[in-house]
């Protein structure tokens, strides 16, 4: 019974101690975070999405893609990867859709440009499609090119060769270094 009092009397100071160090005007030295944003990690990623371009109102583009991954790459800039099949779809100024283009992946860069690669398919309105397995669309002029091997079949024609431009409707376009012209000859019906 004599160690009762002993043992009340030393809770009592040690609570008194610790209320005294805790109420203490220093403060605690602030925390290191201990999150690591690499280059190569990506900071976020979204699944079944699509992403919408516009200008003054007016579509321009629309993207689908399975997985998105965004990559930081220094300040608020961020790179969008796009895998599992990229479709994006192309509208003219009054919002009538022209074109599409498919293909296996792609990137999307902080200034809008896109690259995409592997089995990129391109396809307009009127039936004129372009093979290749690399293709970038450039924001600021709104074209479509190829530094690699491109397969144009239109209806009446078929155009191959090495490096190709063109507006994103597919309209006007050319090939740098034609491989081979084929015309198609439509025999007319009696």
């Amino acid at each position: 019974m004599q160690h009762l009092p002993r043992l009340g009397l030393g809770a009592i100071l040690f609570l008194l101690a610790a209320w005294v160090l805790a109420c203490s005007s220093k403060s605690a030295p602030p925390r290191r975070s201990l999150l690591i944003i690499h280059k190569d990690f990506p900071v976020q990623e979204t699944w079944n999405a699509r992403i919408t371009y516009t200008d003054s109102g007016r579509m321009k583009a629309t993207i689908y893609a399975p997985h998105v991954s965004q990559y930081a790459r220094g300040g608020p800039n961020t790179e969008k990867h796009l895998d599992g099949g990229v479709e994006v779809h192309f509208y003219n100024s009054a919002g009538q859709h022209t074109s599409s283009l498919n293909a296996l992946r792609g990137i999307i860069y902080p200034n809008n440009d896109i690259e995409v690669f592997g089995r990129v398919v391109m396809v307009t309105d009127d039936c004129t499609t372009v093979r290749t397995e690399y293709a970038k669309w450039t924001s600021n002029d709104q074209k479509i090119r190829s530094d690699k091997f491109v397969t144009i079949q239109r209806p009446n024609e078929t155009l191959s060769g090495y490096g190709f431009e063109s507006d994103q409707h597919l309209r006007n376009y050319r090939i740098f270094n034609a491989t081979a012209v084929m015309k198609v000859r439509q025999e007319l019906e009696e």
